[in-house]
């Protein structure tokens, strides 16, 4: 039986899997995921999974239970990476998947589902700009307009895929439909420091944040920075900088998290006030209310302040996705599960990052757990998680997956409290 030792010995294996021989850098369809899909493949087998890679890059694994074609139990995560990578984002549920699979396999021929894997691709989004490809290609929203997405090389989506041996033609043959599954569960990485303030393993996360993204652009004027007073100024950096200090006081205040990540200035010259400062926003918040409710109030500042300076200001909307609740009855199976572990009484928590759930809940109910990770740091190679609770973690997980199987009712639509229907894995 794969114990938490093994997985971590995994881990390692695949943090080989890179397209920089100097760190942890593996991105959509390189040949970096073509490598790491290989191993994974044969830990796959080794469980007793079929697989096969579908035609969003997606690799994908299926036990059948009691009949074929019986609705799946879908459990994965992601295999690509942010640039100079952590070895356990995304890849730590991958393996963790595959081991409970295997702790499971004899019993899930008598069950009334079959039971999946699946190891996203491009859940990230570090190479095409656009994340969550390959959830999003399972869940049916797939937009063709992305095929013509460019990488820093000036590859297309569309070339990249065919040069991985994809059929961009055939990307309809990764959606699932709701019938096709029972359900969705992912263990994950925090990436938060809760956790470990509280001296706990494993948490059972409520929701995934409502996240929006916008670009502010103040504009004031450029003059002479020796020869114009302050009374006169028109300074749109000084501006933008006050404007930043409020973004994250206003979060503060609110319970939401908001971060300004760039931020421009031009005409950029030593001796010139900047007349115009263009800086953005991410803001994510456990609910839309939540979210929504703090950009009203951030922007209500700004243009107050703005106003107070003589400067003008525009925004612009860039990206939103709307929070996504994990499903009560998945919950209830992942805190039996941290009980049956020994981590004691569950930790609710909630995802302040975004995760592949967020496009799986289109087609199917979600959950998640959540695993310690020192000090709360991810996207970075000082990554690290504990043998102790990657096998809390696996422990939890199988008695998670093995009470969904037995007790998922009859199921019409994600988000209506019943599952199950009538699936086949496309091969």
């Amino acid at each position: 039986m794969t114990t938490a030792a093994d997985v971590l010995a995994r881990c390692d294996a695949l943090a080989a899997c890179s397209d920089n021989p100097d760190h942890l850098d593996r991105a959509h369809l390189t040949p970096a995921l073509a490598a790491a899909h290989g191993l994974v493949e044969g830990w796959m087998t080794a469980a007793g999974l079929r697989t096969w890679r579908d035609q969003a890059g997606n690799l994908c694994g299926r036990v059948e239970g009691r009949e074929p074609g019986l609705p799946a139990l879908l459990l994965g995560s992601h295999l690509d990476t942010v640039p100079d990578a952590g070895r356990y984002d995304g890849m730590l549920g991958v393996l963790m998947a595959v081991a409970v699979v295997e702790r499971l396999r004899d019993e899930v021929t008598t069950w009334p589902c079959a039971l999946e894997v699946v190891g996203f691709t491009d859940e990230e989004g570090a190479r095409f700009g656009t994340a969550l490809l390959g959830s999003r290609a399972l869940a049916g929203s797939w937009d063709d307009a992305w095929w013509a997405l460019r990488d820093a090389d000036g590859t297309t989506l569309a070339q990249a895929a065919r040069d991985f041996g994809l059929d961009p033609a055939r990307i309809g043959t990764a959606a699932r439909q709701p019938d096709d599954l029972v359900g969705y569960l992912e263990a994950h990485i925090e990436q938060g420091p809760l956790l470990e303030e509280a001296d706990r393993s494993l948490g059972v996360v409520t929701s995934i944040a409502g996240a929006q993204r916008f670009r502010v652009e103040v504009v004031g004027e450029a003059r002479h920075a020796g020869g114009t007073p302050y009374p006169r100024r028109r300074d749109a950096l000084v501006g933008a900088a006050e404007a930043v200090l409020l973004v994250e006081s206003t979060a503060r205040r609110t319970g939401a998290i908001a971060t300004v990540g760039q931020i421009s200035v031009e005409p950029g010259a030593v001796n010139v006030i900047p007349g115009r400062a263009v800086f953005s926003v991410d803001l994510r918040a456990a609910t839309d209310a939540q979210r929504d409710a703090t950009r009203h109030e951030l922007l209500t500042g700004l243009e107050a302040l703005c106003a107070a300076r003589g400067l003008r200001m525009t925004v612009t909307d860039l990206y939103e996705a709307p929070a996504t609740p994990c499903a009560g009855w998945l919950r209830d199976a992942l805190r039996s599960g941290v009980v049956a572990s020994g981590d004691g009484d569950p930790m609710d928590v909630w995802s302040p990052a975004g995760h592949d759930g967020m496009a799986a809940a289109a087609v199917t109910d979600v959950g998640m757990l959540f695993l310690r990770c020192h000090d709360g740091i991810s996207h970075h190679p000082d990554e690290a998680v504990r043998e102790q609770d990657v096998a809390a973690g696996l422990d939890a997980f199988t008695t998670a997956v093995r009470e969904v199987a037995h007790h998922a009712p009859a199921r019409t639509a994600p988000g209506d409290g019943r599952s199950g229907a009538r699936a086949e894995a496309r091969a």
